[in-house]
C-alpha cells in the first residue's frame, strides 16, 4: 500500500500565506559563496591530483524587502484570512517569524513541505532546517518527506534532498553547503538542545562548536550559519519559551527568517494562517468525535480509595493537596468527591456524617512531610498518621477499578467490531488505541514474553466477542463471507499489540530512569531504545494500514507522545486517570486524521461527499470518567484554543444582549436588529464584509453619531439610548472595551434584604409575640411495639443497591458553532443504559460498630438496635455484605420512619426561656436577584422562594385583599421533634374579621396529599400541627398547603 496525495485548497492557501508574505522579493536563486574547505590532512603523492574539491558554496539571497514592507504584506495576508492584524512586525530573529496554526490531523507537514517547494519556485530560496522536538516527530517527517517525494515532483519536477543531523557524519554538512538544489535538514530539539550548549561537556556541542580535524578543522555551526537557512519549527509551544536554549540555538543558525507550525501557539508571533478545530471539523478536514463516558452507581466504601490529583502551592499559605475520595450522602449513597486538605485535617471526619470506616487514621501529618510539592523530578505526595503515603497521580485502592475496565474494553470491542464490518466491506482496516499507564500491566517485563494484565483480559473479550458474532451470521454473511472468514483468520492474542520503547533483546522496557528521560525530553533511555520501538508504527504504517497485518487494537502507555497517531484509528480507550498534564484534546489528538483505504485513498469529501465523511469517519472515545466530564473537558480543551476572529456586524448583533444606558434598561428585537444592520450598511457605516467604516469611525470620534442616527432608527425606538446602544455595538467590533458597564448582569447579587415597615405594623407584632417562643417535647412509647414494628419493615422495604455503572454516549453535532463550544454545547448527547457490574459480593474489609452506628443514627439504645438487627431476616441482613454503608443509612432511615409515626399520639410540648429575635429574617444573605420577589405585604422587601409553588403562593398573598402582614420565615426558625428540627415557611396575620382565624402557619408543600411525604416530613408536620392546632393558646393555627386557595379551604373548615 502506498498513501495517495491530492491538492488540496486549504493546504495550497495555508503555503500561499507565507510566501505571499515576501511578495516583491526578486527571484536571484541560490547566492554563490566561497567555502570554507579547511585544512586538508597529509595524503599520499599518489592521491594529490583526485583531491580537487569545489569550494563553491550556496545560501539563500537576503530578503530585499524592508521591515515597514514585510509588514504591510504581513497585513495584506492576514486582511484576506481574516486574522488580527499586526500592529508591528515581530523580527526577533532573521527578517521576520512567522506563525502558520493548524489543527492536529490536517497535514501541517505537507504544508510546509509545499511551502519550501513554493519559496524555491518564487523567490530561489533553497536551504532550510526542520527542527522538531521529539525524535517521533523527527522519524515521523523524514516518513513523510519520503512519501511526498513522487507527490510533489509531479507538481515541481525536482525533489528535495532531506537528511537527519547526525553528528557523527559532519560529511552531509558539506553535501547540504555546496548544493544549488532545495535541501533540508531534520534535526530534534534535544540534539539540538545539547549541541547548542556552547561549552557544555558533552559530544554533541564538541563536535558542532570545536574545530574537528576530521572536518577539516573547521566548526559545523559555521558551515550551516553561512547558508543562511529558513528555520522551520515544528510543535515551537514545545520548545521552551522565547529566550530559552533552544530559541538561542535557533538564533545560532543564522536564520534569514523563521517559520513556526503549530495547533497550539503559546509564543506568538506574526500569524499569516489560521485553521483551527472549529474550522478543521467544519470543513470535514478532521473526523467526527463521539464519546462513551461511564459513572459508577451504587458505590460502596469500604475500600478506603484515594486519588491524590494535584498538590497546590501558593506564597502566602502551605501547601494543599487536592485529593478525592469516598463520601457518604444525607442519602445513604457513596459517591466521589474533590476536596483540599491541609496539614493535620482528617479523610474520616470529611466522609460525611455517617462516617466511612476505611478512612479511620487517615489524618494527614503535620512538619515537613505532611504534604510535599513535587521538586528536583520527584513526584509530590502526602503522608498519613498511619504511615500510608501517596503520590500525586496514583490511584489508591480502588475497588471497582478493575471491573471498569473491564467492562471499558469491552466496550471499546463492540464499538470496534460495529464498525469494521462496514469499514471493511469499503477496504478500510479499523484500528482502536488504547491508553494504558504503565507497561507491566500489559506486558510481563521478565522476558518470558507472556500476556498480562490488561492484555490477558483484552483476549478474553475479544474471544468472547468474536464467537458471539460468528455464532449470529447476517444475510450479508451469507451473501458475503469474507468479514466472518477476516474475523476467524487471526486469534485473540494475533490482533492486539503494544507500542513501547524496547531495549536491544526486544523486550520492553519500563523503569524510572527511562520515565524520567521520557517526561523530560519525549524519548526513551537514549535514541536507540526510542527509535526502535517507534519503527513499528513510523516507519511501518503502511504495514499496520494493511488487511493483511493481524494487529488491529493497539496499547500505548503515553498519550502524548507525537507521532503516534494513524488515519484509521476509530477508537480510543483510556485506562487510566487522565492527569492534570494531560488535556482531552492531545487524547483524542491521536486519532483525528481521515482514514484511508487499501489503495491509500483519503476518505474526506472530494472522495465520499460532505454529507458522508462524518459518517464513515467517526472516532469513538470511550473514556474513563463520566460523558459529563469528559466532553465537558474536551470543550474547555478545544475553546481556549481557537484563533481570534475578527468581530463583524452581523444582523442578529443588537438583538443579542440587554443593555442599561444612562439608566435605562434598552433591549431590540430581531426585526429591530435587522433594520437597524440594513441603515448601517445603507448609510455607509458598514462596508460590505460588516466591518465599521472608517467614516463611523471618525463620526463616534467626533461625538456626532448617536445624534445623527437617531432619525435612521424605526419609530418605536428612535430616542437617544438606542442610538447610543447602536453607537457601542458597532464599535465593540473593534475596541473590545466599548460595552464596559452597558451589558446587565444576570446573576446580580442581593446584599440586603432588611425589613421594611410591614415588620411594625400591629397585626404583624401580635403574630410574632405569639410564634416567637422556643419549645422543647417529652414523648414516650413502647420499646417492645417499635422493635416489632422495624423488624416488619425491614424485612419488608430494605433493598441495598448493587454496584452498576451508567453507559452514556453522545457525539459533535453536525455544525460547529463558537458560541455553543463556549457554553458546552457543541455535543448532543444521546442515550443512557444502566447495567450492573458483575463484581460478585467481596468480603467486608472494615470492622464497622454496626449496631452503634443504627443506635447513633436512629436515637435509640443500643440494646434495641441490637433487639432489631437480631430479628431481621438473614436474606436481607445478608445484604450488609453488599453495601455496609447503605445498609446501615437505609435501616436506620426505616427505623426512624417507623418511630416517627409512634411518637405522634404520645407527644406534649411546653415553652422553655427564650424568643426568637428579629434579627434572623436578615441573617440570610446575600443571593442571587435573580431568584428574588419584590413583595408587597412581606415583612422584608424581597421573598427567595425555594420553588415556583412558593413563588405563586407569595404572589397570591400579595393579592389577597384579606392578608394584612407575611413574612417568609427563615430556616432558622424551628420547631423542635424527636425525628429531627422543623421549619415551617410562612406566618400570616390576616385583617380583623375577614376569616375565622386571624393568625396562621403555613407550610406549602407540593401536594396535600399525605400518601406522597415521608413518614418522617409526616411526622414533622403532625408534631407542628400539635404544638399549635391543639396545645398552644395563643390562638395560632397552622396547616400545611400546596396553593393559596388550599389555604382559605382549609381555614374554613377549622374550628
Amino acid at each position: 500500500m502506498k498513501f495517495r496525495f491530492k491538492v488540496q485548497q486549504y493546504q495550497t492557501d495555508a503555503a500561499d500565506a507565507v510566501t505571499s508574505v515576501f511578495e516583491g522579493q526578486p527571484k536571484q536563486g541560490a547566492l554563490a559563496y566561497l567555502r570554507d574547505l579547511g585544512r586538508k590532512q597529509q595524503k599520499p603523492q599518489a592521491e594529490l591530483e583526485l583531491d580537487d574539491e569545489d569550494a563553491t558554496g550556496y545560501a539563500n539571497a537576503e530578503v530585499a524587502l524592508s521591515g515597514d514592507a514585510l509588514l504591510a504584506n504581513v497585513r495584506a495576508v492576514q486582511r484576506r484570512n481574516q486574522l488580527p492584524e499586526s500592529s508591528k512586525l515581530f523580527s526577533g530573529m532573521g527578517a521576520c517569524q512567522l506563525d502558520v496554526e493548524m489543527e492536529t490531523g490536517t497535514g501541517k507537514t505537507y504544508v510546509y513541505t509545499k511551502t519550501m517547494f513554493e519559496l524555491n519556485r518564487l523567490y530561489g530560496w533553497c536551504k532550510f532546517i526542520i527542527v522538531v522536538p521529539s525524535v517521533a516527530i523527527r522519524e515521523g517527517v523524514n516518513k513523510s518527506l519520503e512519501n511526498t517525494a513522487d507527490h510533489f515532483f509531479e507538481q515541481y519536477h525536482k525533489s528535495i534532498r532531506f537528511f537527519i543531523y547526525d553528528s557523527d557524519n559532519l560529511t552531509e554538512l558539506d553535501a547540504y553547503a555546496q548544493s544549488d538544489d532545495i535541501n533540508c535538514m531534520i534535526i530534534n530539539m534535544q540534539a539540538f538542545n545539547a549541541s547548542m550548549k556552547e561549552g557544555a561537556n558533552n559530544k554533541a556541542a564538541r563536535i558542532i562548536f570545536d574545530e574537528r580535524d576530521e572536518f577539516g578543522s573547521r566548526r559545523p555551526i559555521d558551515v550551516i550559519a553561512a547558508t543562511r537557512p529558513i528555520v522551520i519549527v515544528d510543535e515551537p509551544q514545545k520548545m521552551g519559551k522565547r529566550g530559552g536554549a533552544t530559541q538561542k540555538g535557533i538564533a545560532l543558525f543564522n536564520p534569514l527568517f523563521v517559520l513556526g507550525y503549530s495547533a497550539t501557539h503559546k509564543e506568538k508571533h506574526d500569524l499569516v494562517y489560521a485553521l483551527d478545530a472549529l474550522d478543521a471539523y467544519n470543513q470535514k478536514l478532521v473526523k467526527r468525535i463521539e464519546v462513551k463516558g461511564f459513572t459508577l452507581k451504587n458505590m460502596r466504601g469500604t475500600d478506603g480509595y484515594l486519588y491524590l490529583k494535584d498538590i497546590i502551592v501558593s506564597k502566602n499559605r502551605p501547601p494543599e493537596a487536592v485529593i478525592e475520595f469516598k463520601y457518604m450522602s444525607a442519602t445513604g449513597k457513596v459517591r466521589k468527591k474533590t476536596q483540599r486538605f491541609s496539614e493535620g485535617d482528617d479523610i474520616y471526619a470529611a466522609s460525611g456524617d455517617t462516617h466511612l470506616e476505611a478512612y479511620r487514621g487517615y489524618t494527614i501529618a503535620s512538619g515537613n512531610d505532611g504534604i510535599v510539592p513535587a521538586q528536583d523530578g520527584r513526584p509530590g505526595y502526602v503522608r498519613f498518621l498511619n504511615g500510608e503515603r501517596i503520590f500525586i497521580g496514583d490511584v489508591y485502592c480502588d475497588s471497582a477499578q478493575d471491573d471498569m475496565q473491564r467492562i471499558q474494553i469491552r466496550e471499546t470491542i463492540e464499538s470496534h467490531l460495529q464498525k469494521e464490518e462496514a469499514l471493511f466491506r469499503r477496504g478500510i482496516k479499523c484500528l482502536s488505541l488504547f491508553f494504558i499507564d504503565e507497561v507491566a500491566k500489559y506486558r510481563d517485563l521478565s522476558g518470558d514474553g507472556a500476556t498480562v494484565g490488561y492484555g490477558k483480559v483484552f483476549e478474553e473479550e475479544y474471544a468472547a466477542a468474536v464467537e458471539a458474532r460468528l455464532a449470529h451470521p447476517t444475510l450479508d454473511d451469507i451473501q458475503d463471507p469474507s468479514y466472518l472468514n477476516y474475523l476467524r483468520r487471526d486469534d485473540a492474542h494475533a490482533v492486539h499489540d503494544g507500542y513501547f520503547s524496547i531495549d536491544k533483546r526486544g523486550n520492553a522496557v519500563e523503569s524510572k530512569k527511562e520515565k524520567a528521560s521520557e517526561a523530560a525530553d519525549g524519548v526513551g533511555i537514549n535514541d536507540d531504545d526510542a527509535k526502535r520501538g517507534y519503527d513499528l508504527i513510523l516507519k511501518d504504517k503502511e504495514r499496520l494500514l494493511s488487511l493483511d497485518e493481524p494487529v488491529r487494537f493497539i496499547f500505548s502507555h503515553s498519550a502524548l507522545r507525537e507521532g503516534w497517531d494513524n488515519p484509521n484509528i476509530f477508537q480510543i480507550c483510556t485506562l487510566k486517570e487522565s492527569g492534570s498534564e494531560t488535556s482531552k484534546r492531545q487524547e483524542v489528538g491521536r486519532g483525528m486524521r481521515l482514514s484511508v483505504d487499501q489503495q491509500g485513498n483519503r476518505q474526506d469529501a472530494a472522495l465520499l461527499g460532505a454529507s458522508e465523511v462524518h459518517r464513515v469517519n467517526l472516532l469513538t472515545v470511550i473514556a474513563s470518567e463520566s460523558y459529563e466530564t469528559f466532553v465537558r473537558d474536551l470543550q474547555s480543551d478545544i475553546k481556549k484554543n481557537l484563533r481570534e476572529r475578527p468581530k463583524k456586524v452581523e444582523m442578529d448583533l443588537f438583538s443579542s444582549r440587554d443593555f442599561v444606558i444612562e439608566g435605562q434598561s434598552v433591549t431590540f428585537t430581531p426585526e429591530e436588529s435587522k433594520r437597524v444592520y440594513m441603515e448601517l450598511f445603507k448609510n455607509d457605516f458598514i462596508d460590505k464584509d460588516d466591518r465599521p467604516t472608517e467614516a463611523f469611525k471618525t463620526m463616534v470620534i467626533d461625538g456626532y453619531f448617536a445624534e445623527c442616527f437617531i432619525e435612521k432608527l424605526p419609530r418605536e425606538i428612535a430616542d437617544r439610548a438606542h442610538a447610543l446602544a447602536v453607537e457601542a455595538l458597532v464599535k465593540s467590533v473593534y475596541d473590545e472595551h466599548a460595552l464596559d458597564d452597558m451589558v446587565g448582569r444576570a446573576e446580580e447579587k442581593v446584599c440586603d434584604n432588611a425589613l421594611t415597615d410591614n415588620f411594625a405594623k400591629r397585626e404583624f407584632k401580635e403574630l410574632w409575640g405569639r410564634i416567637n417562643h422556643k419549645h422543647a417535647y417529652t414523648v414516650s412509647f413502647s420499646d417492645d411495639e417499635l422493635r416489632r414494628k422495624a423488624i416488619a419493615r425491614i424485612n419488608t422495604d430494605l433493598r441495598v443497591s448493587r454496584l452498576q455503572y451508567a453507559l452514556t454516549t453522545g457525539s459533535q453535532k453536525a455544525e460547529a458553532r463558537r458560541d455553543e463550544l463556549a457554553h458546552g454545547a457543541s455535543f448532543a448527547r444521546g442515550d443512557t443504559q444502566t447495567r450492573n457490574v458483575d463484581a460478585g459480593v467481596a468480603a467486608v474489609s472494615v470492622a464497622y460498630d454496626l449496631v452503634g452506628e443504627v443506635a447513633q443514627a436512629t436515637a435509640i439504645t443500643r440494646r434495641s438496635a441490637a433487639a432489631i438487627l437480631a430479628g431481621i431476616d438473614t436474606n436481607v441482613f445478608g445484604q450488609y455484605r453488599v453495601n455496609p454503608e447503605e445498609f446501615i443509612k437505609k435501616a436506620a432511615q426505616l427505623i426512624v420512619s417507623e418511630k416517627a409515626t409512634m411518637i405522634v399520639e404520645h407527644i406534649s410540648y411546653h415553652e422553655i426561656d427564650g424568643r426568637y429575635d428579629e434579627a434572623i429574617f436578615t441573617e440570610r444573605m446575600p443571593d442571587n436577584a435573580s431568584k428574588a420577589y419584590e413583595a408587597k405585604k412581606n415583612i422584608q422587601r424581597y421573598v427567595f422562594p425555594d420553588s415556583e409553588g412558593e413563588r405563586r403562593f407569595a404572589e397570591d398573598l400579595d393579592c389577597a385583599s384579606e392578608v394584612a402582614v407575611y413574612a417568609k420565615l427563615p430556616r432558622t426558625f424551628q420547631i423542635p421533634t424527636p425525628v429531627g428540627n422543623y421549619a415551617p415557611d410562612w406566618a400570616i396575620a390576616f385583617k380583623q374579621g375577614s376569616v375565622r382565624h386571624v393568625f396562621f402557619i403555613a407550610e406549602t408543600k407540593g401536594t396535600m396529599d399525605t400518601l406522597e411525604l415521608s413518614g418522617v416530613e409526616n411526622a414533622k408536620i403532625a408534631c407542628a400541627k400539635k404544638l399549635f392546632n391543639e396545645m398552644s393558646t395563643s390562638d395560632v393555627r397552622y396547616h400545611n398547603v400546596a396553593t393559596y386557595d388550599d389555604l382559605l379551604e382549609v381555614m374554613g373548615r377549622m374550628s
